[in-house]
Protein backbone atom coordinates (compact mmCIF):
# COMPACT_ATOMS: atom_id res chain seq x y z
CA UNK A 1 0.00 0.00 0.00
CA UNK A 2 1.16 3.47 -0.75
CA UNK A 3 2.67 5.26 1.99
CA UNK A 4 2.01 9.01 2.75
CA UNK A 5 5.25 11.92 2.70
CA UNK A 6 5.10 11.94 6.09
CA UNK A 7 5.89 8.07 7.08
CA UNK A 8 8.82 8.02 5.03
CA UNK A 9 10.85 10.86 6.92
CA UNK A 10 11.64 7.96 9.65
CA UNK A 11 12.18 5.07 7.53
CA UNK A 12 14.95 7.12 5.44
CA UNK A 13 16.00 9.04 8.89
CA UNK A 14 16.66 5.11 10.48
CA UNK A 15 18.20 3.92 6.49
CA UNK A 16 20.69 7.11 6.35
CA UNK A 17 21.98 5.91 10.38
CA UNK A 18 22.85 2.40 8.82
CA UNK A 19 24.24 3.29 6.03
CA UNK A 20 26.66 5.84 7.78
CA UNK A 21 27.16 5.35 11.26
CA UNK A 22 26.03 1.55 12.55
CA UNK A 23 28.37 0.92 9.88
CA UNK A 24 30.89 3.48 9.87
CA UNK A 25 33.31 3.00 6.99
CA UNK A 26 35.36 6.56 6.69
CA UNK A 27 36.35 5.81 3.24
CA UNK A 28 32.54 5.55 2.18
CA UNK A 29 31.73 8.98 3.47
CA UNK A 30 34.43 10.52 1.71
CA UNK A 31 33.59 8.82 -2.24
CA UNK A 32 29.98 10.01 -0.91
CA UNK A 33 30.68 13.52 -0.71
CA UNK A 34 32.45 13.63 -3.97
CA UNK A 35 29.55 11.98 -5.40
CA UNK A 36 27.20 14.48 -3.64
CA UNK A 37 29.69 17.07 -5.23
CA UNK A 38 29.21 15.72 -8.92
CA UNK A 39 25.80 15.26 -8.46
CA UNK A 40 24.90 18.53 -7.40
CA UNK A 41 23.09 17.11 -4.01
CA UNK A 42 24.51 19.77 -1.61
CA UNK A 43 22.20 21.17 1.39
CA UNK A 44 23.79 24.01 2.37
CA UNK A 45 23.35 27.58 2.19
CA UNK A 46 24.60 30.83 2.85
CA UNK A 47 28.37 29.85 1.64
CA UNK A 48 29.04 32.75 -0.10
CA UNK A 49 32.58 32.08 -1.50
CA UNK A 50 32.84 35.46 -3.49
CA UNK A 51 34.38 36.92 -0.10
CA UNK A 52 37.73 35.28 -0.19
CA UNK A 53 39.03 37.87 -2.85
CA UNK A 54 38.03 40.60 -0.13
CA UNK A 55 41.46 40.75 1.60
CA UNK A 56 44.22 40.11 -0.16
CA UNK A 57 46.60 43.00 -0.31
CA UNK A 58 45.37 46.53 -1.83
CA UNK A 59 46.47 47.29 -5.31
CA UNK A 60 49.22 50.04 -4.60
CA UNK A 61 48.01 53.30 -6.15
CA UNK A 62 50.60 53.85 -9.33
CA UNK A 63 49.73 54.41 -12.94
CA UNK A 64 51.18 53.40 -16.29
CA UNK A 65 54.11 51.21 -16.31
CA UNK A 66 54.41 51.82 -12.35
CA UNK A 67 51.84 49.64 -11.72
CA UNK A 68 53.67 46.26 -13.28
CA UNK A 69 57.29 47.16 -12.86
CA UNK A 70 59.32 45.59 -16.24
CA UNK A 71 61.25 44.22 -13.41
CA UNK A 72 58.38 42.02 -12.33
CA UNK A 73 56.93 41.01 -15.87
CA UNK A 74 58.32 37.95 -18.35
CA UNK A 75 61.20 38.60 -20.54
CA UNK A 76 59.56 39.97 -23.71
CA UNK A 77 56.13 41.53 -21.73
CA UNK A 78 55.64 45.08 -23.10
CA UNK A 79 54.81 47.56 -20.37
CA UNK A 80 51.43 48.22 -19.47
CA UNK A 81 50.07 50.99 -21.00
CA UNK A 82 46.42 52.36 -21.32
CA UNK A 83 47.13 54.04 -24.73
CA UNK A 84 47.36 50.52 -26.18
CA UNK A 85 44.51 49.23 -25.16
CA UNK A 86 42.67 50.74 -27.92
CA UNK A 87 45.14 49.47 -30.24
CA UNK A 88 44.39 45.37 -28.86
CA UNK A 89 40.92 45.83 -28.29
CA UNK A 90 40.27 43.21 -30.91
CA UNK A 91 42.38 40.84 -29.11
CA UNK A 92 40.52 41.54 -26.10
CA UNK A 93 37.34 40.83 -27.40
CA UNK A 94 38.69 37.51 -28.71
CA UNK A 95 39.92 36.60 -25.50
CA UNK A 96 36.31 36.83 -23.83
CA UNK A 97 35.03 35.18 -26.68
CA UNK A 98 37.06 32.46 -26.05
CA UNK A 99 36.54 32.45 -22.45
CA UNK A 100 32.42 32.90 -22.93
CA UNK A 101 33.13 29.07 -25.10
CA UNK A 102 35.25 27.76 -22.43
CA UNK A 103 32.91 28.30 -19.63
CA UNK A 104 29.93 27.13 -22.34
CA UNK A 105 31.97 23.50 -22.65
CA UNK A 106 32.99 23.34 -19.05
CA UNK A 107 29.45 23.72 -17.91
CA UNK A 108 28.01 20.70 -20.67
CA UNK A 109 30.87 18.58 -19.27
CA UNK A 110 29.89 19.26 -15.39
CA UNK A 111 26.37 18.66 -16.70
CA UNK A 112 27.51 14.68 -18.38
CA UNK A 113 29.12 14.65 -15.24
CA UNK A 114 26.47 15.42 -12.62
CA UNK A 115 24.01 13.31 -14.80
CA UNK A 116 25.98 10.42 -14.22
CA UNK A 117 26.62 10.73 -10.65
CA UNK A 118 22.60 10.73 -10.33
CA UNK A 119 22.54 7.08 -10.74
CA UNK A 120 25.80 6.56 -9.10
CA UNK A 121 24.19 8.44 -5.50
CA UNK A 122 20.86 6.23 -6.26
CA UNK A 123 22.61 3.15 -6.40
CA UNK A 124 24.37 3.99 -3.33
CA UNK A 125 21.99 5.07 -1.28
CA UNK A 126 19.73 1.89 -2.60
CA UNK A 127 22.81 -0.75 -1.92
CA UNK A 128 24.01 1.44 1.16
CA UNK A 129 27.60 0.64 -0.61
CA UNK A 130 28.92 3.42 -2.87
CA UNK A 131 31.77 2.58 -5.33
CA UNK A 132 32.44 5.78 -7.62
CA UNK A 133 34.61 3.47 -10.42
CA UNK A 134 31.72 0.52 -10.53
CA UNK A 135 29.43 2.81 -10.15
CA UNK A 136 30.14 4.92 -13.33
CA UNK A 137 30.87 2.11 -15.89
CA UNK A 138 27.14 0.82 -14.79
CA UNK A 139 25.41 3.62 -15.00
CA UNK A 140 26.91 6.04 -17.36
CA UNK A 141 24.93 5.00 -20.81
CA UNK A 142 21.86 5.49 -18.32
CA UNK A 143 23.24 8.88 -17.13
CA UNK A 144 24.51 9.90 -21.31
CA UNK A 145 20.26 9.46 -21.67
CA UNK A 146 19.34 11.71 -18.46
CA UNK A 147 21.72 14.26 -19.76
CA UNK A 148 19.88 14.03 -23.20
CA UNK A 149 16.93 15.04 -21.01
CA UNK A 150 18.78 17.60 -19.29
CA UNK A 151 19.65 19.56 -22.47
CA UNK A 152 16.41 19.51 -23.88
CA UNK A 153 14.77 20.70 -20.37
CA UNK A 154 17.56 23.56 -20.36
CA UNK A 155 17.04 24.63 -24.04
CA UNK A 156 13.31 24.76 -23.21
CA UNK A 157 13.72 26.68 -19.96
CA UNK A 158 15.58 28.88 -21.62
CA UNK A 159 13.50 29.58 -24.60
CA UNK A 160 9.89 29.97 -22.86
CA UNK A 161 12.12 32.30 -20.64
CA UNK A 162 12.92 34.30 -23.18
CA UNK A 163 9.15 34.36 -24.79
CA UNK A 164 7.57 34.90 -21.04
CA UNK A 165 10.06 37.95 -20.96
CA UNK A 166 10.41 38.90 -24.50
CA UNK A 167 6.80 38.84 -25.77
CA UNK A 168 5.68 41.56 -22.96
CA UNK A 169 8.34 43.73 -23.52
CA UNK A 170 7.85 43.86 -27.30
CA UNK A 171 4.07 44.50 -26.77
CA UNK A 172 5.13 47.30 -24.40
CA UNK A 173 7.43 48.73 -26.80
CA UNK A 174 4.93 48.40 -30.10
CA UNK A 175 2.30 50.31 -27.50
CA UNK A 176 4.28 52.81 -26.69
CA UNK A 177 4.00 52.55 -23.28
CA UNK A 178 8.01 53.08 -22.41
CA UNK A 179 7.77 56.41 -25.02
CA UNK A 180 6.04 58.22 -22.34
CA UNK A 181 6.18 57.14 -19.27
CA UNK A 182 4.12 59.07 -17.58
CA UNK A 183 0.65 58.63 -19.30
CA UNK A 184 1.19 54.68 -19.07
CA UNK A 185 2.46 54.33 -15.74
CA UNK A 186 -1.04 52.49 -13.67
CA UNK A 187 -0.02 50.58 -17.45
CA UNK A 188 3.11 49.75 -16.73
CA UNK A 189 2.84 48.74 -12.83
CA UNK A 190 -0.07 46.40 -13.27
CA UNK A 191 2.20 44.74 -16.22
CA UNK A 192 5.18 44.20 -14.26
CA UNK A 193 3.62 42.90 -11.11
CA UNK A 194 2.04 40.26 -13.94
CA UNK A 195 5.16 39.67 -15.18
CA UNK A 196 6.84 38.83 -11.84
CA UNK A 197 3.81 36.63 -10.65
CA UNK A 198 4.65 34.83 -13.91
CA UNK A 199 8.33 34.22 -13.43
CA UNK A 200 7.93 33.62 -10.14
CA UNK A 201 5.04 30.68 -11.36
CA UNK A 202 7.84 29.76 -13.82
CA UNK A 203 10.37 29.22 -11.62
CA UNK A 204 8.13 26.80 -9.42
CA UNK A 205 7.42 25.03 -12.33
CA UNK A 206 10.50 24.66 -13.81
CA UNK A 207 12.13 23.44 -9.96
CA UNK A 208 9.07 20.92 -9.33
CA UNK A 209 9.92 19.27 -13.34
CA UNK A 210 13.51 18.85 -11.99
CA UNK A 211 12.59 17.78 -8.48
CA UNK A 212 10.49 15.12 -10.27
CA UNK A 213 13.13 14.23 -12.77
CA UNK A 214 16.12 13.55 -9.95
CA UNK A 215 14.05 11.75 -7.51
CA UNK A 216 11.53 9.59 -9.94
CA UNK A 217 12.52 10.13 -13.24
CA UNK A 218 16.02 8.22 -12.65
CA UNK A 219 14.95 4.98 -11.09
CA UNK A 220 12.65 4.31 -13.66
CA UNK A 221 15.43 5.15 -15.91
CA UNK A 222 17.63 3.34 -13.59
CA UNK A 223 15.40 0.11 -13.62
CA UNK A 224 13.90 -0.34 -16.63
CA UNK A 225 16.67 0.91 -18.64
CA UNK A 226 14.40 3.48 -20.59
CA UNK A 227 15.03 6.60 -22.22
CA UNK A 228 13.81 10.32 -20.91
CA UNK A 229 10.64 9.98 -22.80
CA UNK A 230 9.24 6.58 -21.94
CA UNK A 231 10.19 7.05 -18.59
CA UNK A 232 8.13 10.52 -18.28
CA UNK A 233 5.38 9.00 -19.82
CA UNK A 234 5.47 6.22 -16.89
CA UNK A 235 6.00 8.81 -14.27
CA UNK A 236 3.25 10.95 -15.28
CA UNK A 237 0.58 8.16 -15.35
CA UNK A 238 1.70 7.39 -11.85
CA UNK A 239 1.65 10.57 -10.90
CA UNK A 240 -1.70 11.50 -12.66
CA UNK A 241 -3.28 8.33 -10.04
CA UNK A 242 -2.36 10.57 -6.86
CA UNK A 243 -1.41 13.90 -7.44
CA UNK A 244 -2.51 15.31 -4.20
CA UNK A 245 0.22 13.05 -2.40
CA UNK A 246 3.22 13.51 -4.77
CA UNK A 247 2.38 17.40 -3.91
CA UNK A 248 2.52 16.91 -0.15
CA UNK A 249 5.86 15.02 -1.04
CA UNK A 250 7.42 18.37 -2.66
CA UNK A 251 6.21 20.69 -0.15
CA UNK A 252 7.24 18.66 2.78
CA UNK A 253 10.70 17.94 0.87
CA UNK A 254 10.90 21.57 0.55
CA UNK A 255 10.50 22.13 4.00
CA UNK A 256 13.28 19.58 5.24
CA UNK A 257 15.60 21.24 2.38
CA UNK A 258 15.12 24.64 4.33
CA UNK A 259 15.90 22.97 7.62
CA UNK A 260 18.64 20.76 6.13
CA UNK A 261 20.11 24.09 4.55
CA UNK A 262 20.48 25.78 8.04
CA UNK A 263 21.64 23.13 9.89
CA UNK A 264 24.66 22.29 7.68
CA UNK A 265 25.10 25.59 7.29
CA UNK A 266 25.54 26.11 10.92
CA UNK A 267 27.60 22.91 10.57
CA UNK A 268 29.66 23.95 7.86
CA UNK A 269 31.06 26.83 9.41
CA UNK A 270 33.76 24.38 11.34
CA UNK A 271 35.83 23.21 8.26
CA UNK A 272 35.08 26.30 7.15
CA UNK A 273 37.31 27.73 9.59
CA UNK A 274 40.03 25.07 8.44
CA UNK A 275 40.21 27.35 5.24
CA UNK A 276 39.86 30.81 6.29
CA UNK A 277 42.48 30.82 8.53
CA UNK A 278 45.41 29.75 6.54
CA UNK A 279 44.16 32.30 3.52
CA UNK A 280 44.15 34.98 6.42
CA UNK A 281 47.39 34.05 8.03
CA UNK A 282 48.81 34.13 3.94
CA UNK A 283 47.25 37.27 3.56
CA UNK A 284 48.86 38.80 6.63
CA UNK A 285 52.22 37.53 5.42
CA UNK A 286 51.75 38.97 2.24
CA UNK A 287 51.23 42.28 3.72
CA UNK A 288 54.00 41.87 6.50
CA UNK A 289 56.38 41.27 2.85
CA UNK A 290 55.59 44.31 1.51
CA UNK A 291 53.82 42.10 -1.97
CA UNK A 292 51.99 44.20 -4.20
CA UNK A 293 49.92 43.31 -7.54
CA UNK A 294 52.24 41.76 -10.49
CA UNK A 295 51.93 38.65 -12.53
CA UNK A 296 54.08 36.27 -9.81
CA UNK A 297 51.34 37.49 -7.14
CA UNK A 298 48.56 37.35 -9.02
CA UNK A 299 49.20 33.77 -10.53
CA UNK A 300 50.12 32.85 -6.86
CA UNK A 301 46.40 34.34 -6.06
CA UNK A 302 44.71 32.15 -8.14
CA UNK A 303 46.29 29.03 -7.32
CA UNK A 304 46.01 29.47 -3.89
CA UNK A 305 42.55 30.95 -4.24
CA UNK A 306 41.48 27.71 -6.51
CA UNK A 307 42.88 25.43 -4.06
CA UNK A 308 41.06 26.89 -1.06
CA UNK A 309 37.79 27.38 -2.32
CA UNK A 310 37.99 23.20 -3.79
CA UNK A 311 38.63 22.30 0.04
CA UNK A 312 36.18 23.96 1.13
CA UNK A 313 33.57 22.85 -1.18
CA UNK A 314 34.62 19.15 -0.47
CA UNK A 315 35.13 19.74 3.60
CA UNK A 316 31.31 21.24 3.24
CA UNK A 317 30.38 18.38 1.26
CA UNK A 318 31.81 15.67 4.07
CA UNK A 319 30.00 17.43 6.72
CA UNK A 320 26.94 17.37 4.37
CA UNK A 321 27.09 13.70 3.68
CA UNK A 322 23.96 12.60 6.49
CA UNK A 323 21.75 15.30 3.61
CA UNK A 324 23.26 13.67 0.93
CA UNK A 325 22.35 9.98 1.81
CA UNK A 326 18.80 11.51 3.64
CA UNK A 327 17.17 13.29 0.62
CA UNK A 328 17.37 10.40 -1.96
CA UNK A 329 16.65 7.49 0.41
CA UNK A 330 13.59 9.62 1.50
CA UNK A 331 12.25 9.84 -2.44
CA UNK A 332 13.46 5.78 -2.87
CA UNK A 333 11.06 4.97 0.13
CA UNK A 334 8.33 7.10 -1.08
CA UNK A 335 8.28 6.14 -4.34
CA UNK A 336 9.06 2.45 -3.52
CA UNK A 337 5.68 1.75 -2.63
CA UNK A 338 4.33 3.29 -5.55
CA UNK A 339 6.94 1.33 -7.97
CA UNK A 340 6.94 -2.49 -7.48
CA UNK A 341 10.37 -2.54 -9.47
CA UNK A 342 12.11 -0.53 -6.43
CA UNK A 343 10.34 -2.06 -3.79
CA UNK A 344 11.50 -5.59 -4.70
CA UNK A 345 15.06 -3.83 -4.48
CA UNK A 346 14.54 -1.81 -1.68
CA UNK A 347 12.39 -5.05 0.22
CA UNK A 348 13.81 -8.48 -0.96
CA UNK A 349 11.48 -11.17 0.26
CA UNK A 350 12.97 -13.19 2.44
CA UNK A 351 14.75 -16.42 1.59
CA UNK A 352 12.91 -19.55 2.07
CA UNK A 353 14.71 -22.15 4.44
CA UNK A 354 15.93 -24.99 2.98
CA UNK A 355 13.53 -27.88 3.35
CA UNK A 356 14.75 -30.62 5.45
CA UNK A 357 15.52 -33.61 3.91
CA UNK A 358 14.03 -37.09 5.33
CA UNK A 359 16.26 -38.80 7.33
CA UNK A 360 18.62 -41.26 5.17
CA UNK A 361 17.96 -44.95 6.40
CA UNK A 362 20.74 -46.43 8.21
CA UNK A 363 22.32 -48.98 5.54
CA UNK A 364 21.94 -52.86 6.06
CA UNK A 365 24.84 -54.87 7.37
CA UNK A 366 26.87 -56.39 4.42
CA UNK A 367 25.34 -59.76 3.19
CA UNK A 368 27.30 -62.34 4.93
CA UNK A 369 27.01 -66.01 4.14
CA UNK A 370 25.79 -68.77 6.27
CA UNK A 371 29.09 -70.62 7.82
CA UNK A 372 29.66 -73.97 5.78
CA UNK A 373 28.69 -77.08 7.82
CA UNK A 374 31.76 -79.34 9.49
CA UNK A 375 33.09 -81.90 6.61
CA UNK A 376 32.20 -85.63 7.91
CA UNK A 377 35.51 -87.02 9.35
CA UNK A 378 36.72 -90.11 6.23
CA UNK A 379 35.95 -93.47 7.67
CA UNK A 380 38.90 -96.19 8.28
Amino acid sequence: MPVSAVDCVQPALQHAREQLFTRFRFGQWLRLALVGILAAELHVGGCNFGNFGGSWPRVPHKSGSELLPSSSLPSGWPPFNPAHISEHIGQFIGLIVVGIFAVIVLAFVFLYISSVFRFILFDSVLRQQCSIGEGWRKWRRAGGRFFLWQIVFLISTWLSLAVLVGLPLALAFAAGWTTNLREHIGRLIVGVILLVGLLVVFVLAAAVVQVLAKDFLVPIMALENLDFADGWHRLLAMIRREKGRYAVYLLLKLVLSIAAGILFTIIAIIPALFVVVPGVVAVLAGRAAGLGWNVTTISLAIIFGSLLLLLLIYLIALVSVPATVFFPAYAIYFFASRYPNLDALLNPAPTPPAPELPPVPESPPPFEAPPLPPSAEPIG
